[in-house]
């Protein structure tokens, strides 16, 4: 592909493990795609909590944290760092809130710098994150072209999904045809 054809964009869609990708980083894996270009791509985790509350590492942000209010492993890069995604609802992103950087869509990051009392009654869905996953130019496309990862959707409600346990089944059970097979995929064919 030359220069000129630049592939599409992925950010804003989402990264849904098949069974065959076994690194326990991203097995059953939902991974929200927060950017993706010719240099690479970097997104999070949406379906593994951790047992740690918001409240224990963020001071003021656990009351505007979705239920769950834990921290998510976001996956395996940065682990002692955090970065916060929210939806905003309404239809006009033009004017973002402060605080806010849209990302995709309803989607954006949000500045754990800002006071948390900025974006109080504004976001309609936070999880907070310890870590990302990031893929070096080429690699993610690779990954899909290999058979790692299907790509579907994303939607917002994606994001705040209260029990993520079961978010992998959901995402692949909305999809149509085959994808939605996979959805009853055991978690040990072995003992199918």
């Amino acid at each position: 592909m030359s220069d000129m054809e630049a592939a599409p964009s992925l950010t804003g869609r989402l990264l849904v493990a098949t069974p065959v990708l076994t690194d326990p980083n991203f097995a059953r894996s939902v991974v929200l795609l927060l950017d993706h270009d010719p240099q690479g791509a970097l997104g999070v985790v949406l379906n593994r909590p951790t047992p740690v509350d918001v409240a224990a590492v963020l001071d003021g942000w656990a009351p505007l944290a979705g239920d769950p209010a834990v921290l998510f492993q976001g996956g395996p890069v940065a682990l002692d760092s955090a970065l916060a995604v929210a939806v905003v609802p309404g239809e006009d992103h033009h004017d973002a809130p402060l605080g806010w950087r849209r990302v995709h869509g309803a989607i954006g990051l949000v500045d754990l710098e800002a006071p948390p009392e900025v974006l109080a009654g504004v976001l309609g869905g936070m999880r907070v994150f310890a870590g990302y996953s990031g893929w070096s130019p080429g690699q993610l496309e690779d990954e899909i072209a290999e058979g790692a990862w299907h790509l579907v959707d994303c939607e917002a409600g994606d994001l705040s999904c209260t029990r993520p346990d079961r978010l992998w089944r959901e995402v692949l059970r909305r999809q149509r045809g085959p994808l939605a097979m996979l959805a009853t995929y055991p978690d040990d064919p072995l003992l199918n």
